[in-house]
């Protein structure tokens, strides 16, 4: 028997900050629009959503600000998406892959208050934990073309 401790502190994962959380629940949301065929950014939608979705506010709240700008620019993000793809389709980017580049995209182009480099290395966490094993280095290249350019 290890009384050394290690093995409690492994099996224990430390609960996301809230403005990670509000990021995943983003690409959450955005996830389940896409796989869809919707874009359905309306309250009674996202109120739907919280219903399955367990938040706090403060998270809420990001998410719903998050949204909103993604909801705004969303066609300048998706270009500016396909223009870094090089011989790869924006369609055939899996669902998870998508949204965290545009959650990640939107964040580099438009939301001033949030430093670009934390905006990819939240997008890179957030593709460690739902997506493809590529999916982080994936995200990564395309983020920081967009933030280069």
């Amino acid at each position: 028997m290890d009384s050394s401790g290690k093995s409690d502190k492994k099996s224990k994962k430390k609960a996301p900050s809230p403005r990670r959380d509000g990021r995943e629940a983003a690409v959450q949301y955005l996830y389940g629009n896409d796989i869809s065929g919707e874009v359905d950014f309306s309250p009674e939608r996202i109120a739907e959503f919280w219903e399955i979705r367990l938040a706090k506010s403060f998270a809420q709240d990001f998410t719903a600000e998050l949204l909103t700008g993604i909801e705004e620019h969303l066609p300048e993000i998706d270009r500016s998406i396909r223009e870094r793809l090089e011989n790869f389709a924006f369609e055939r980017l899996t669902a998870v892959d998508r949204n965290i580049l545009r959650l990640g995209a939107f964040e580099i182009l438009f939301a001033d208050h949030i430093p670009p480099q934390a905006a990819i290395n939240e997008s890179i966490e957030i593709a460690k934990r739902f997506g493809t094993e590529e999916s982080p280095k994936f995200i990564n290249g395309i983020l920081d073309k967009i933030l280069k350019s």
